[in-house]
């Protein structure tokens, strides 16, 4: 007995599989994710490392190279390419497709490691980078407020970009603009020349007069006491007074008497504007797995809660750029299509077989058809988004196709004086064929879309991997085929 012919003569059997289908559906749901593109991963990965005060021919010659030649052991790497800046070296590695971007940057760290100690004492440790589609932000913020740009810069950093960082599926938070507090210490160069002092030698002493170190425990038979030493400036004027050198005669030389020192900023190398208004700027990155739009939604009320602790400095957030914004307004289109397509039927039927048992079958059959690709997608993993939703809304026109040829044929030999079960099971049964081809046909235009097949597998893996049988047009075609002809039989 086959599903079509168990649809018609066990319709109960059937309705009670969908009624559960449904309520699976509904729940799978409210559990899928909304991202604005599915997990991308490209095979490249940026080594760069900092190399202060080098020229670039050095960068090239004592780091660049180094890292190039270490990198070029490495399996699957497709092409190396490298820039060397002033004090700053970035190495591009790109892999083939058929290599995993986890175990790759596994590799690269690894022979990173092992040519630590061949570079220049001087070089900060090198830091690797990925790309992936995760990685892009959902949301820019543009703040502005009364205070001046260091004091703001410095609320900013220390007090708002902590807080929103705990904000549940918030990643990381990055500054754009704004202008970061510096002491400036403007040395006189006569003045150190007529004292006999270097350069090297007011930074060093600078240096070590500026930290805070632990020096040790005190104990005694009730209490444990920690001994640090607080060495750090907590004023201009402690830094003026610095001893930087003595005299031959035993006089002190202090920092006042050989430079200017000044509570500046550092010269700016990005400026955040929004709507003309200089400003300062955050983009807020969400964890791997965390829901896109739940991350926006819980972050813009922090902002409201933010924005009414510090009005008494008139703190002010506006949002730049939402991507949940895009990505519910692609949803929402989605069931917009779906409603439209179903009442357009709906009508169709209407008009063309002069039945209201026609229409409320398709109002039906097409709702419980669509709604088993969300189980389909919770069980898999996916989330909702650019490219899970074009799919939905390719399948809709798919359901409708289907819808119309069913009902019609099936109608057209009821009417002819047909029996109830040959009308819904015959004509089913015929149409069968060459509705297979229509999906056959389907999924050989969505084939010729993968000629590079790796790359379109990367970005499309649940297409390669499933589309040949549980993918939602071929589950939603099987569904509604066999729910046209039991909610048929029922309504006749």
């Amino acid at each position: 007995m086959s599903f079509t012919e168990l649809a018609i003569k066990r319709p109960s059997f059937i309705i009670v599989i969908f009624l559960a289908l449904g309520m699976i559906a509904v729940f799978g749901y409210f559990q899928l994710g909304y991202e604005l593109l599915p997990k991308i991963e490209a095979p490249y990965v940026t080594v760069q490392t900092i190399y202060p005060g080098a020229s670039p021919s050095e960068v090239e010659n004592s780091v660049t190279r180094i890292i190039e030649d270490a990198l070029s052991g490495i399996e699957k790497v497709k092409n190396i390419t490298s820039v060397s800046y002033e004090g700053l070296s970035i190495v591009f590695i790109e892999f083939y497709r058929s290599a995993t971007i986890n175990t790759a940057v596994q590799d690269v760290q690894r022979k990173v490691n092992e040519i630590i100690s061949d570079l220049p004492k001087d070089v900060k440790t090198p830091s690797l980078l990925t790309y992936s589609a995760s990685q892009l932000p959902v949301l820019r913020l543009s703040l502005t407020s009364k205070l001046t740009s260091a004091r703001f810069f410095t609320l900013v950093e220390d007090q708002i970009k902590p807080t929103l960082s705990r904000v549940s599926g918030v990643g990381n938070i990055k500054i754009i603009g704004g202008l970061k507090r510096e002491i400036k210490v403007n040395v006189d160069a006569q003045k150190v020349r007529a004292y006999g002092l270097s350069i090297s030698q007011i930074a060093n002493s600078i240096y070590s007069a500026n930290l805070d170190f632990p020096t040790g425990k005190l104990k005694d038979p009730s209490h444990q006491f920690v001994v640090r030493v607080a060495g750090k400036f907590t004023s201009l004027d402690e830094m003026k007074n610095l001893v930087v050198g003595r005299s031959a005669k035993g006089g002190e030389t202090r920092l006042k008497d050989i430079a200017e020192v000044q509570d500046g900023t550092v010269d700016p190398v990005l400026v955040s504007r929004f709507n003309g208004i200089n400003a300062l700027g955050l983009e807020i990155q969400k964890q791997n797995d965390a829901n896109m739009v739940k991350v926006c939604e819980l972050v813009r009320k922090e902002l409201t809660r933010l924005e009414s602790d510090y009005k008494d400095i008139h703190l002010h957030f506006d949002i730049a750029d939402d991507q949940s914004v895009f990505t519910m307004d692609a949803a929402r289109a989605v069931m917009e299509d779906l409603g439209l397509a179903i009442l357009l039927v709906a009508s169709v039927m209407f008009l063309f077989l002069h039945s209201f048992r026609t229409s409320l079958i398709v109002m039906v059959s097409i709702p419980c058809s669509l709604t088993t690709a969300f189980v389909v997608m919770w069980i898999l993993g996916m989330s909702l988004n650019l490219f899970t939703l074009l799919a939905l809304s390719l399948v809709i026109g798919i359901l409708v196709d289907d819808s119309i040829v069913v009902l019609e044929n099936i109608y057209h030999h009821l009417e002819k004086g047909g029996g109830k079960i040959y009308c819904c099971y015959q004509r089913t049964h015929r149409n069968r064929f060459c509705s297979s081809f229509d999906h056959l046909c389907r999924c050989c235009g969505f084939r010729s879309a993968g000629f590079d097949y790796r790359s379109y597998r990367r970005y499309c893996p649940w297409f390669f991997r499933y589309y040949p049988g549980v993918d939602s047009d071929k589950l939603n075609g099987f569904i509604h085929r066999n729910a046209n002809p039991c909610f048929t039989f029922c309504q006749t």
